[in-house]
């Protein structure tokens, strides 16, 4: 491991050279791309090298050891070079761990209403507040691509981009079924129910990541309905794309012209496929959105939001968070973190 990571901090050296030639953005792409290398090498470097002055430190603390003037406090002074030089030590294990490509990628987030009815819809509208309210905290942008509600203000389906750099990296811990436990509002004996909402997430790929024959794509044109200004049901805007040999459907209404709406939905089908493809190589499911979201039965759920008890459980790691306010103000980075710790010791586990 120490070979490798003294290539990283060779390659690293090499792209900060060549960033301070005169000549660097005279091909703006190039630069963007080498510059983009550089910062993801950057944390592994800095790790490495501080992990190698903490072994220098105990190098020299052992070798002024057999001074008895300075040995106790020799003895200290390796002890925590030797404490931090093992901490870095795992912590460049997790660094140099295989990142997946699609971390740095925008996502496409669909929601949609599970077992519960109307209430499981309103669920399913706290959810995208939730996920549109972490996007702020993150700077990130969201774009509606298609949004369906009921008539009491709940989320048949929303379907959305998120924009921002790591989006996929984050967000990717959400897929699945997420269950709520509270009084619906629809409810005039105060008792708790329990509905389910679906969330898949798919990072963003474009027409030319992925081989599309239009000759499988049927293209379905309709008058958007719901929220959308002046142009709503009048004109054949909304657009939905049926790529035949899968069945994936793809939909959107947000935007005023059909042209427009199809784009979009070209991406949203584009990365459905592409994950339908990974999900094939690596379990042999045939469809991202089931290995992602199950059924939506009650049974089915990765994390529970119980009201009442003013709790958010997420129960692949055991996590329970008593402060269920904010966490659906977006307040969400507590949850991933661990996620994302968990991914990487089960990551780091099976690497050796």
């Amino acid at each position: 491991m120490l070979k490798q990571l003294q290539a990283v901090q060779n390659k690293y050296e090499e792209l900060c050279a060549r960033s301070e030639q005169p000549d660097f953005y005279a091909d703006p792409n190039k630069a963007a791309r080498l510059l983009r290398e550089k910062n993801d090498l950057e944390p592994v470097v800095q790790t490495y090298r501080s992990y190698l002055r903490a072994k220098q430190d105990m190098a020299e603390a052992q070798e002024l050891m057999a001074d008895p003037e300075l040995k106790e406090l020799c003895q200290q002074t390796f002890a925590q070079a030797k404490t931090q030089s093992e901490a870095l030590l795992e912590r460049l294990r997790i660094l140099l761990l295989p990142k997946d490509p699609n971390d740095e990628k925008n996502v496409i987030v669909e929601i949609r209403g599970g077992v519960g009815g109307e209430e499981s819809a309103l669920f399913a509208h706290s959810l995208y507040r939730m996920y549109t309210m972490y996007a702020a905290r993150r700077g990130w942008s969201v774009e509606l691509m298609n949004y369906s509600e009921t008539e009491l203000g709940g989320v048949k389906e929303a379907d959305f981009l998120i924009t921002g750099r790591g989006a996929y990296s984050r967000m990717k811990y959400e897929s699945g079924v997420h269950r709520v436990q509270r009084v619906p509002q629809t409810e005039s004996g105060g008792r708790v129910h329990t509905s389910t909402a679906t969330v898949a997430v798919l990072p963003e790929m474009e027409e030319v990541d992925v081989s599309i024959n239009p000759g499988d794509i049927e293209m379905q044109v309709y008058r958007a309905s719901g929220a959308g200004g002046q142009h709503v049901n009048k004109t054949s805007s909304a657009v939905r794309l049926i790529h035949k040999p899968t069945g994936l459907v793809a939909a959107c209404q947000e935007e005023r012209s059909q042209l427009q709406n199809r784009e979009k939905c070209m991406r949203m089908l584009a990365s459905k496929l592409y994950q339908m493809e990974q999900e094939k190589l690596s379990s042999q499911i045939t469809g991202m959105r089931r290995s992602q979201v199950g059924t939506g039965m009650r049974n089915e759920r990765i994390r529970t939001y119980n009201f009442p008890q003013g709790r958010v459980t997420d129960h692949r790691i055991n996590l329970t968070l008593y402060r269920i306010d904010a966490v659906m103000d977006g307040d969400l980075d507590e949850l991933i973190d661990a996620l994302a710790t968990a991914d990487q010791a089960e990551k780091l586990k099976n690497s050796q």
